[in-house]
């Protein structure tokens, strides 16, 4: 047993000795029976007694949010900077998916996964791909290309590292943050609500709400959802459709709290206009085609299934120790005819596409257990847990690339082409209507964490150690031969202090490191096929928040290592190269005057190379990853007329470099979103009219870069959108 592990081991005996031996309440003074409060109920998206962190005033974010196995914080008590965004926000703003909503945060960029329409964010510079959000606390549970808004409740952002508060994630993502949606709850008043919408090209939607409580004291939740939406986009010739349906439950008693969700999407796509990726004889990027043209081919398409769920219960097995658990699955089916464009000439726009057909299921299963307390020892408060996890998805994937016979299209003309027959020189990888096993990954860990306070609650320090298994295994296409197995382990600590100055005014910093599996020599290098040790990211943050009441306020510097690696002179592949991303982050949010309500902020980022073994890439900027990003919105009640409030929004993305020597600059731009809304009631039925119109000024620009690490695709931003709808609650 080394010293950490040894260490963590007698914390833990300390921690629960301590907690059971307080946890017998005192006797009653007499024999008389002491009479029961009765329970009152706080819908809580998971089941615990801590419920959501309440609304902070303007209703847009949250007062606090999850930071990981530490449970929901308040912003101003955690060592790490996290925003949760409400539910208000996501319907006033007309979100449809994770990425609308984050269209509002400062430090996130929106881009897509490689090689299909899969969101994926940049948090800090870090890629954070759809599959590694964690639903109620569990990772990639949810569908892993889009996920609709009709889902959640809340959008919790958490910035910085992650290995400590929620293991390392599936995918090996989660070094510059996380994001963790939150599920819908009844509340304590019936609901019933029908939102009806449309938009661009005949696109349509209805959805439905409907919640209830019943039993004595409400102990028992409903929250029933579904959605349909149908219908062209805003760019030409596009079309989507998708399904959902979803169930929520709760219930608890004085000591037992439970909670439950099973939901369905289909999301089917025709036609989706794709990445652009850049030749590898391109000098420069190419100029920006009109926002509303497609050069999609009409044959392509993309659908996904997927079946998810999650349980979730909590104890109060003595006074101030609890014991709680968690469950999640996920089943998927995706099916997809691709061709995504290649430009070959970036003053010409020539270019070339080649069909790319794939199937893919995947079998995500996953849970959590632990125990968490307080106690005091002296003056000395302590809020402990202690916690295990285990993650394992398996994927079946199969593929036909036809990749030499190219058809011929242009960037600014596109040319449509009858869906080919695959061509004898296809590259074949299992059956397409049957794939097989092609990967397995099974994540085991143990954490405990401990906050103790001082000096009256003023002084908060955050302890803690994550000992995290990594096991991954990959399997050859068509033969199933099985690749030596990636087994290694890495215990992740965790240090974080806060310094109440203050009612309103905190000082914070913190060390995290963030986990992913090591990357495995290519056949190029003297080393061929040894797997290098997992990456290990070290971030240090510091920072202050600032609560005037009705306005917050933050801003934090960080700096985050992150192992990259290279072939060096000796021709071994070795992990002696980094990344290293520093910042500083401002965010603003609440009302600054009645009626007025403000969110945004701004983020500066310089992520270069370290070490790359090359001086063509030596110091420079990582590709996709702006110097300067900002966000502004505002939100104001007109008070002339009762029941209207009007909102806008700009959206400004510095340049960014398609490519690692940094010769292809791709121009930064600026978005304006505009919004208004009317609350009236008609016939004693509160009735809500939203309209809006995303990139008013109908700009045509790059809305990212890049999407998975090294790799410099384009994505050109969506036109000028309008979509109108209306809801009534009866």
């Amino acid at each position: 047993m080394n010293l950490q592990r040894a260490f963590a081991v007698s914390i833990l005996a300390f921690h629960v000795a301590a907690a059971f031996a307080q946890a017998t309440p005192p006797a009653a003074p007499d024999d008389k029976a002491v009479p029961m409060a009765p329970i009152v109920v706080k819908a809580s998206a998971d089941a615990s007694a801590e419920g959501l962190s309440p609304a902070y005033p303007g209703g847009q974010v949250a007062r606090g949010g999850r930071a990981g196995i530490l449970g929901t914080k308040d912003n101003l008590e955690t060592p790490f900077s996290i925003t949760a965004y409400t539910n208000e926000l996501i319907q006033d703003k007309q979100a449809r998916s994770v990425g609308d909503v984050l269209q509002n945060d400062p430090g996130v960029r929106i881009a897509r996964g490689f090689g299909n329409f899969q969101e994926a964010y940049f948090i800090r510079g870090f890629i954070l791909s759809s599959d590694d959000v964690a639903y109620n606390g569990l990772y990639s549970l949810l569908p892993r290309q889009y996920i609709a808004t009709e889902l959640f409740e809340r959008v919790e952002v958490l910035r910085g590292a992650t290995a400590f508060l929620g293991g390392a994630s599936p995918g090996g993502d989660g070094i510059g943050g996380a994001i963790n949606l939150l599920p819908k709850r009844a509340p304590n008043e019936p609901l019933n609500r029908v939102t009806l919408g449309f938009g661009d090209n005949s696109q349509y939607n209805v959805s439905a709400d409907i919640a209830r409580r019943f039993g004595p004291d409400g102990a028992m939740g409903v929250r029933i959802n579904g959605a349909y939406r149908d219908g062209g986009t805003s760019i030409d010739d596009e079309h989507a459709e998708l399904g959902l349906a979803s169930i929520g439950l709760d219930w608890r008693s004085r000591d037992v709290r439970l909670s439950g969700d099973l939901g369905y999407q289909d999301n089917r796509l025709r036609q989706t206009r794709t990445n652009v990726s850049l030749g590898s004889g391109v000098t420069s990027v190419p100029g920006v085609p009109d926002a509303a043209r497609n050069f999609a081919q009409p044959w392509s398409y993309s659908n996904e299934k997927d079946l998810f769920g999650t349980l979730r219960g909590e104890w109060d097995i003595a006074r101030n120790v609890t014991l709680y658990g968690a469950y999640g699955l996920r089943r998927s089916e995706e099916a997809n005819s691709l061709a995504n464009i290649t430009v070959d000439d970036g003053t010409t726009g020539a270019s070339s596409v080649q069909r790319f057909d794939n199937t893919r299921e995947d079998r995500v299963d996953t849970g959590e257990v632990g125990v968490r307390g307080k106690f005091r020892t002296g003056s000395v408060g302590h809020e402990w847990v202690v916690a295990a996890s285990y993650f394992q998805g398996e994927r079946d994937n199969a593929y036909a690339f036809d990749f030499f016979n190219s058809l011929p299209t242009n960037l600014y003309s596109p040319i449509s082409h009858p869906q080919p027959a695959f061509s004898p020189a296809t590259f074949y990888g299992n059956e397409i209507s049957s794939p097989s096993l092609t990967g397995r990954t099974r994540l085991t860990s143990i954490a405990i964490g401990d906050t103790l306070s001082f000096l009256d609650n003023t002084l908060l320090a955050t302890v803690g150690l994550r000992d995290q298994k990594l096991k991954v295994e990959n399997f050859a296409y068509t033969t199933h031969a099985a690749d030596p197995a990636y087994d290694d382990s890495r215990v992740s600590p965790a240090v974080g202090v806060v310094y109440r100055a203050s009612k309103r005014l905190s000082l914070y910093a913190n060390y995290i490191e963030g986990l992913t599996q090591g990357e495995t020599a290519p056949s190029t290098a003297a080393n061929l096929g040894e797997m290098l040790a997992p990456y290990v990211s070290k971030q240090k943050e510091v920072g202050v928040k600032y609560d005037a009441g009705r306005l917050g306020m933050s801003a934090a510097y960080f700096s985050t290592d992150k192992p990259r690696a290279i072939v060096d002179s000796s021709n071994t592949f070795t992990s002696n190269g980094e990344d290293r991303h520093q910042g500083l982050e401002f965010t603003l949010y609440g009302e600054a005057a009645p009626g007025l309500r403000v969110l945004g902020g701004a983020t500066w980022l310089d992520a270069k190379q370290e070490n790359t073994g090359s001086s063509a890439t030596d110091g420079k900027r990582v590709i996709g990853v702006p110097r300067w990003q900002a966000n502004f919105g505002i939100d104001w009640d007109i008070r002339a007329v009762e029941g209207l409030a009007v909102d806008a929004r700009v959206v400004y993305t510095g340049s960014s470099f398609a490519d690692g020597a940094n010769t292809l600059e791709v121009p930064g731009w600026t978005r304006l979103d505009l919004g208004v809304r009317y609350l009236v009631e008609v016939q004693g039925k509160p009735v809500t009219l939203r309209a809006r119109l995303d990139n008013a000024t109908d700009k045509n620009y790059w809305a990212s870069v890049g999407g998975f690490p090294g790799i410099g695709y384009l994505v050109v931003g969506a036109p000028r959108t309008f979509t109108l709808s209306g809801s009534v609650d009866f």
